[in-house]
């Protein structure tokens, strides 16, 4: 019908569709000049953007009214056949049920089995014990273009804590989830990543990994810390796998270590499998404590780069035995990184500042405070400058008590002078 409209009038008109319109036509006349600039009077409905018209008429409307009576007929129809279908399949339904979860048991033991022939896989024995041999992480496997390197995992309920050190990078996250992922295969039917593994019913996995806060629940850092270490000491039995990476690291380094330690020993009080990660190495102190505690730690090794005369960091991830004796190796791995070597060298001096003064404590002496005092009056002068809006008479108050201010705090710096020189 819309051809032989074009045909009649000379147009270049084409059916278009839209689920609100049905079918109408469109038109675009970059090349053609209308008649009068019209269209002719038995197109309706017409609405133009730019040099593009879409119209329709009274025929196509009547058409696309049948269009949709037909349509609706045949979702009553539908219905009608699928109403049917599942009264007939009613009584059967408890069939379906069970073939859908043969078909998904049948997939889970297709990929174990497709899993375990494309890798070195090996088969898991279950004991009161939880020892990996040269265990490695499965999904890292996928995605690395070399095979990870293995490490081995033993843990007995004579040895059941074990706290991880080593510098930044230097693989403890990646072994946390490795004994994880593990754990999960072997208790779920598969073969485990290893040369040869044996697991422990653990009833329940609990993790502190992630250093996400929570914008929903208003959770800082180390709220969200706090929150899951909770849920942690109050939920762990003995038969429990903890795995806790860097706990304590959104608050100051003494209440980090205070809450570690507190932790420690009431997770030392369970007969539950604990891999605790830390860069807190006063943590490492309390397997002198606690006979079931052991130290292991990430090995690196430090290498000559020749071409910056400088020294490097090789990263084996291999673990060891023992705490890690490496120092700064925050500094060390921000070397490597993107950062200003400016920055990096004022951190080294200030860390070695520190390091010195850590065990004294510290005051501020009087120059220092007369220093602070004219630093604050002058921060508070130009702020004023910029940014005040009051009326003179406030300003004048406002910086009058700004000077009393500035006064007593000098006064207060010449007094704290005169106690030192005595």
């Amino acid at each position: 019908m819309i051809s032989q409209l074009a045909e009649k009038y000379s147009l270049p008109l084409r059916t278009s569709f839209s689920s609100a319109r049905g079918f109408f036509i469109q038109m675009t006349t970059d090349c053609i000049a209308l008649p009068n600039n019209q269209l002719p009077s038995e197109f309706i409905k017409i609405s133009k953007v730019k040099s593009s018209y879409t119209f329709t008429s009274a025929d196509l409307i009547k058409m696309n009214e049948r269009c949709q009576e037909s349509l609706r007929e045949i979702y009553h129809m539908t219905y009608m056949i699928v109403c049917k279908l599942l009264s007939e399949i009613y009584e059967h339904i408890h069939c379906l049920y069970k073939l859908s979860d043969t078909v998904s048991m049948l997939d889970m033991l297709l990929s174990f089995a497709h899993a375990c022939t494309l890798s070195d896989y090996v088969r898991p024995e279950f004991t009161d014990t939880l020892a990996i041999k040269q265990g490695w992480h499965p999904i890292l496997e996928k995605i690395s273009v070399e095979k990870p390197i293995a490490n081995n995992t033993y843990i007995t309920e004579g040895s059941n804590f074990l706290i991880i050190t080593g510098p930044n990078m230097s693989g403890k996250s990646t072994y946390l989830k490795q004994i994880a992922l593990c754990q999960i295969m072997a208790q779920i039917g598969s073969y485990v990543p290893a040369e040869y593994s044996s697991f422990r019913i653990a009833e329940q996995i609990f993790t502190r990994i992630s250093t996400d806060d929570d914008i929903e629940t208003n959770s800082s850092t180390f709220m969200k810390e706090m929150k899951e270490i909770a849920y942690i000491l109050h939920n762990a039995n003995n038969k429990s796998l903890i795995l806790i990476d860097e706990l304590g690291r959104g608050t100051n380094t003494e209440e980090g270590i205070g809450i570690c330690y507190a932790v420690c020993e009431y997770l030392l009080s369970l007969k539950a499998f604990t891999l605790f990660a830390t860069h807190f190495l006063e943590l490492c102190h309390i397997e002198v404590l606690y006979p079931n505690v052991e130290n292991m730690h990430f090995e690196v090794q430090h290498v000559k780069n020749t071409s910056r005369n400088k020294e490097a960091i090789l990263y084996t991830y291999k673990l060891c035995k023992g705490l890690t004796e490496e120092k700064n190796y925050g500094l060390k791995a921000a070397e490597v990184s993107s950062l200003p070597p400016s920055i990096v060298l004022d951190a080294k001096e200030i860390t070695t500042q520190i390091t010195r003064q850590i065990l004294q404590n510290q005051r501020s002496t009087p120059e220092m405070e007369r220093q602070r005092a004219v630093y604050h009056l002058a921060t508070r002068l130009v702020q004023t400058a910029r940014n005040s809006q009051l009326d003179p008479d406030s300003l004048r108050m406002y910086l009058s008590n700004l000077k009393k201010k500035y006064e007593t705090d000098f006064s207060r710096a010449e007094q704290v002078s005169g106690k030192t020189e005595e």
